[in-house]
C-alpha cells in the first residue's frame, strides 16, 4: 500500500514520460492550466520504453512514482503511451491518489472523430503488442476497422531532434503506407512523442486523415478530476520543476522546441540523485523539523 497523500491546491501535478514526449503534455496544461505547478519526469537514461520487456517498463514506472511521491503531487498523469498500456494498474495500485493515463484519452477522441469507421493506431512496439488502444476500441464499436503499426524509429529521431530532417520524412513514408492503404480516416498518434512529428507525419497520410493527440483529453480529464477533488489552483505559487535522467542540457534544448521559452528549473537526475531524494523523504519528520523544499516560489 501507498501512503496517504496530504494534498492541497497548491501541491503539484505529477507527470512522467521515458523521455521528452510527455512534454506535448506539459505544453498543453501551460496553456489550459497556467495556475497549476508541474513537476516532470523525464527517463532519458532508459529511452525508449517501448522496446523493453512488460516487466521492465513496470519497474522503471514505479520507481519513477515512488520518486513523484517524494515532491507531494496530488496528481500522476502516465505521459508515455508504454508506460500507460502496460503499467497503469501497477501505478494506481503505488499511488493513493488519481493516476491518468494516456491510452483512454485518445481512445475516446479517436472514436469521436472517424467518420468512416477506420482507425490507424501507431505507437511503439510495447504499446501495439499490448494491444490496449485496438481492445479498447473494439470495445466502443466492434464494428470498428483497426489498422496498427509499431513504429519504433520515430522516438530516437525526435529525442535527437531530427524533426523536420529528411530522415524523419523516409521513415515516415515507410511505416505509414500500410495504414494509407487500409483507408485510415482518423490516425491515433499512440505516443506522447509522435506529435512533435505531426508536420511530417500529416504530410504522408494527407489532408483528408485527422491526427488525434491525446495530450488535450488528458488535460481537460486532469483539470476535470482535480474540480471533483478541489484541488484546482487558483494562484501559481511555485515554478515548474523538470527532471531527466540524463542529459539534462538536450532535454532543455528538446523542451524549448516543444513548449517555447524555458519556464521553471531544470536538474538532472541521476540513478545516486534518485535514490538520495527518496532516502531524504523517507526520513523526513525525524531528521528535519519540515518537509524538503523542492519547488522555487515565483518570482
Amino acid at each position: 500500500m501507498s501512503e496517504p497523500i496530504h494534498a492541497t491546491p497548491s501541491s503539484p501535478i505529477g507527470i512522467f514520460d521515458s523521455g521528452i514526449g510527455g512534454l506535448t503534455v506539459v505544453q498543453c496544461m501551460q496553456q489550459h492550466l497556467a495556475n497549476e505547478t508541474l513537476c516532470y519526469f523525464g527517463d532519458t537514461a532508459r529511452v525508449p520504453y517501448g522496446t523493453k520487456s512488460p516487466d521492465t517498463v513496470k519497474r522503471y514506472s514505479l520507481e519513477i512514482v515512488e520518486f513523484l511521491k517524494t515532491h507531494e503531487v496530488k496528481i500522476v498523469v502516465v505521459a508515455c503511451n508504454t508506460a500507460s498500456s502496460l503499467a497503469l494498474d501497477e501505478v494506481k495500485a503505488a499511488f493513493d491518489g488519481p493516476v491518468i493515463g494516456v491510452v483512454e484519452p485518445g481512445v475516446r477522441a479517436g472514436a469521436a472523430a472517424t467518420r468512416n469507421g477506420r482507425i490507424g493506431v501507431i505507437g511503439t512496439r510495447g504499446t501495439i503488442r499490448s494491444g490496449a488502444y485496438q481492445r479498447r476500441l473494439q470495445q466502443i464499436d466492434p464494428s470498428f476497422h483497426i489498422a496498427a503499426a509499431p513504429c519504433p524509429l520515430f522516438v530516437p529521431l525526435v529525442e535527437e531532434g531530427w524533426i523536420d530532417h529528411a530522415v524523419a520524412e523516409r521513415v515516415a513514408e515507410e511505416y505509414l503506407a500500410p495504414l494509407r492503404n487500409e483507408k485510415v480516416d482518423v490516425l491515433i498518434l499512440g505516443c506522447t512523442h509522435y506529435p512533435v512529428l505531426s508536420k511530417v507525419i500529416g504530410r504522408v497520410m494527407g489532408e483528408g486523415v485527422a491526427l488525434v493527440n491525446s495530450a488535450e483529453e488528458v488535460t481537460r480529464e486532469v483539470s476535470q478530476r482535480l474540480g471533483e477533488l478541489g484541488l484546482l489552483s487558483e494562484t501559481r505559487r511555485y515554478q515548474n520543476l523538470y527532471y531527466a535522467s540524463d542529459d539534462i542540457e538536450g532535454f532543455k534544448r528538446l523542451y524549448q522546441r516543444i513548449c517555447g521559452k524555458e519556464q521553471g528549473i531544470f536538474l538532472e537526475a541521476p540513478a545516486d540523485y534518485f535514490t538520495l531524494v527518496q532516502q531524504l523523504h523517507k526520513y523526513r519528520g525525524r531528521l528535519f523539523t519540515s518537509a524538503a523544499q523542492w519547488f522555487e516560489p515565483m518570482s
